[in-house]
């Protein structure tokens, strides 16, 4: 059986320059129209060209303990989803951790693409229901400007950089 588990706070965070449409139609042969009809994108957040994933990841990982009420040090493991990690090692996650000040837990990160925050989610969810911890935080978090490829219509209309973070 297990422990039943709830989410306890919820965190997003997304950079305040938006990319819209019209911009990458300037920049590839592409249109508002011809994006919204495939992908229902109208804009994507793009962060600052100096900012890397875990600074979004830290901010939505504040947010989220805000909303649970919840001091950092509560968290007993941080798994973070992502495709676009800060470098190879230490995790993404790890620098999370430490930017909220939580030393001496787990921190890793998966890298599972667009279900990577999924697959994040699950893994804490298991390791709360069996005992193993009280409190894990999840984050799917990705900083994509920095590897997408601005003259490729079809995939650069896609991408955009932003986090989430349950507790």
């Amino acid at each position: 059986m297990g422990k039943i588990v709830r989410l306890q706070g919820l965190g997003t965070y997304v950079p305040e320059r938006v990319l819209t449409n019209a911009e990458l139609a300037r920049m590839v042969d592409t249109s508002d129209a011809w994006i919204v009809e495939r992908t229902g994108i109208q804009e994507r957040r793009i962060a600052p060209p100096e900012w890397r994933n875990s600074m979004l990841a830290t901010e939505a990982a504040r947010r989220a303990l805000s909303d649970a009420q919840l001091d950092a040090q509560k968290i007993e493991l941080v798994v973070l989803g992502t495709a676009s990690p800060d470098m190879m090692f230490p995790s993404t996650a790890c620098f999370v951790a430490g930017n909220l000040g939580i030393r001496g837990v787990g921190a890793f990160d998966l890298s599972a693409a667009c279900s990577g925050f999924i697959y994040a989610l699950s893994v804490v969810r298991q390791f709360v229901a069996s005992g193993q911890i009280g409190r894990g935080m999840a984050l799917g978090s990705e900083i994509l400007s920095k590897i997408t490829d601005y003259q490729d219509r079809g995939s650069c209309i896609l991408f955009g950089d932003g986090a989430g973070a349950a507790i």
